[in-house]
């Protein structure tokens, strides 16, 4: 059976995202870039919210984000490489191949999918991941830490409940990233 893992990155206090909206609070770093895409890579399918696939979408919609390095080209590759299924209510068609919109997240669904995948499933976008969590979906939360903080917006965890989480791994990066490797544990 395949993994659902979330993946986000937060800012030291916690958020995904400022009280503004803006995900771009983080500079960008070729070390934590190429482990990204490597975590990436091992995922065949991603789901995503609205508003990160919209942000991602361009990865496929815009050629020359590849051709600004080989470091690029190749998240660019992993992107496109993946199915893609994205939750909205708004969205009537998608500009990505291999990408579909689903009306509702359904964990029922979702299960299945994993019951059937070959490879792991990512997810993305802190109000979708809340709703795996809550299921009890979410195999594994992989969140990249940034030595920022922010101060208040989106919370990169589920707000309103307690979950518990075992440590399974971290990594340290020299721009002071630190990727954390949680399990969330079924209480």
């Amino acid at each position: 059976m395949a993994k659902l893992i979330y993946v986000n990155n937060v800012s030291l206090d916690g958020y995904m995202e400022d009280e503004a909206g803006v995900f771009a609070w983080f500079p960008p770093d070729d070390e934590v870039f190429a482990f990204t895409t490597d975590l990436l890579r091992s995922a065949g399918t991603f789901l995503y919210g609205r508003r990160l696939y919209e942000m991602m979408a361009v990865w496929e919609t815009d050629a020359s984000l590849a051709a600004q390095s080989d470091l690029m080209a190749e998240f660019a590759r992993v992107w496109k490489a993946a199915d893609k299924v994205v939750y909205s209510t708004t969205l009537t068609e998608v500009p990505t191949a291999a990408t579909r919109v689903e009306r509702h997240f359904d964990p029922a669904a979702v299960r299945q999918l994993k019951a059937t995948a070959d490879r792991d499933i990512t997810i993305g976008g802190a109000d979708l991941a809340a709703q795996a969590i809550r299921a009890g979906l979410v195999d594994e939360c992989q969140l990249l830490v940034w030595p920022t903080s922010v101060g208040g917006g989106k919370s990169g965890l589920p707000t309103g409940g307690r979950t518990d989480y075992t440590l399974l791994g971290e990594r340290r990066f020299g721009n002071g990233v630190v990727h954390l490797r949680y399990r969330p544990l079924v209480r």
